[in-house]
């Protein structure tokens, strides 16, 4: 009884996201979710606030915690840091293999030019925060963040894009996942080399780690579909990782790898063995019409043929990203967000143009722009990649500035660079808030001035040409 009502309660938080996702863009959801966590950690409800990601958390028996570090529990920020936001990553990891087997990266000259955008948009950012913090003098302690601007929210970015209607191109829209998606690996990247803490006393966790890595391997070259295969082992080697100091968000994207993109059964087979079926359960209906309320065994077996052969047409790969996509979006980012976002104006200056807060969000607004705007420039000018249909210099100066919202990868980086509760981490909350803001702003303005309904309608038109002669 208590598992039924169990289910019941995830049908309808299920059934809510859904509605979320149809009613209201990720974008604007992540904003007003950062505004009220930054009106809560300034009101009255500051100390309810702290105390909430205070408390620690037990899933195990006696002797073992699986939200543990070193037997050390976990708080309920660390889980949400820790641990949700691997299933965010992991999901991360499920789109840039898609994107490299079958989207924007999987041939060269369709990924090059968002390759070196994206390099261009890690590269100046990192190189705009260093030359602020060399010329207000900032300490070693302070120069930790200079990786903090590299990062691209591709919701929130998508999400502003989004705004724009069906104003804007198809070619665009491509160009801003394919170089988020090449930020999301820069930033992993990133993650993987200088926030891991790997010591000599973690190599029995490494070494067991690699073992299940290699079972996912095997099972991905045997075919192995089932997805409880792959998460109850993917669970086992984010423990490992974090027992080893490996940062846990890795074994998410590395797990999201081994995950296989083939269905173990192709639509033409199961559209044949679907129709004979449904003929097979047809003749088990009454010629009279009236049906029995007990299905026959005849009709549960076929039934049962068909339900399991469903499963089989779809691939894992497919499957975990469409189940994850809603929860990660509007349940896992929107708390990360609450948890993260909330800037203590008392432990700060106000004043933005300064200090960390200036580096970060220098880096986003301007450093990003710059950087992905002159990177895909050169790349054309040395014909190296080319703008696609529907692309000009006017919008992808707009989209170069959208690629300045960090908000969520920006903000994870932060925490990972600057002790929690330091007034450095503070000040590089509010870097990101504003630099994100005011990157999505001056975005969306110019790509509402540069993009014409009458351009987009001209690229639909021939976008639709090109269908009929394919």
């Amino acid at each position: 009884m208590e598992l039924n009502y169990q289910n019941q309660r995830f049908q309808k938080l299920y059934g809510f996201l859904d509605k979320l996702e149809n009613r209201v863009n990720p974008g604007v959801l992540l904003l007003l979710v950062a505004f009220i966590t930054v009106f809560i950690a300034n009101s009255f409800l500051h100390d309810w606030y702290e105390s909430i990601w205070k408390t620690n958390l037990f899933l195990g028996t006696e002797n073992f915690n699986l939200f543990s570090i070193h037997g050390q529990p976990f708080t309920t920020l660390e889980f949400v840091n820790d641990a949700l936001m691997v299933i965010f990553f992991f999901s991360v990891g499920l789109e840039i293999k898609r994107e490299i087997l079958l989207g924007e990266l999987s041939s060269f000259r369709q990924a090059i030019l968002p390759i070196i955008a994206a390099g261009g948009g890690m590269i100046v950012p990192v190189l705009v925060f260093i030359s602020i913090g060399k010329l207000q003098g900032f300490s070693p302690d302070q120069m930790n963040g200079m990786a903090i601007p590299i990062a691209t929210d591709i919701a929130f970015s998508l999400g502003v894009l989004s705004l724009l209607g069906k104003r804007v191109p198809l070619s665009l829209k491509i160009f801003l996942l394919a170089l988020a998606t090449v930020d999301d690996i820069g930033g992993i990247a990133v993650i993987a080399i200088f926030y891991s803490h790997f010591t000599t006393a973690s190599f029995i966790y490494l070494l067991i780690s690699v073992l299940f890595f290699g079972i996912l391997m095997i099972g991905n070259r045997l075919r192995i579909n089932s997805k409880w295969f792959y998460s109850v082992i993917g669970i086992a080697i984010w423990y490992l990782f974090l027992q080893a100091g490996i940062h846990p968000t890795i074994a998410g994207v590395l797990v999201a790898f081994t995950i296989p993109a083939r269905p173990h059964l192709n639509v033409k087979r199961f559209s044949q063995g679907l129709q004979h079926d449904l003929d097979t359960i047809r003749e088990t209906i009454p010629a009279d019409g009236e049906e029995n309320i007990v299905l026959s065994n005849k009709q549960i077996k076929y039934l049962s043929r068909i339900e399991s052969a469903s499963d089989m047409v779809i691939s894992p790969l497919q499957d975990f990203e469409n189940n994850l996509n809603t929860t990660v979006t509007y349940l896992i980012m929107p708390l990360f967000a609450f948890a993260n976002a909330g800037v203590v104006f008392e432990q700060t200056s106000l004043n933005i143009f300064t200090g960390i807060p200036f580096s970060i969000m220098m880096g986003l607004v301007f450093g990003k722009m710059v950087g992905i705007f002159t990177f895909t420039w050169l790349s054309v000018k040395l014909k190296i990649g080319r703008l696609s249909n529907g692309m000009n210099w006017k919008n992808i100066f707009g989209l170069s500035l959208l690629g300045g919202i960090g908000f969520t990868v920006a903000l994870f980086l932060a925490g990972l660079s600057y002790p929690l509760g330091s007034a450095m981490l503070n000040q590089a909350k509010l870097g990101v808030i504003t630099g994100s803001i005011i990157s999505g702003i001056l975005g969306y303005i110019i790509l509402k001035l540069t993009l014409s309904k009458k351009q987009s309608v001209n690229t639909k038109n021939k976008e639709q040409q090109t269908k009929i002669k394919d």
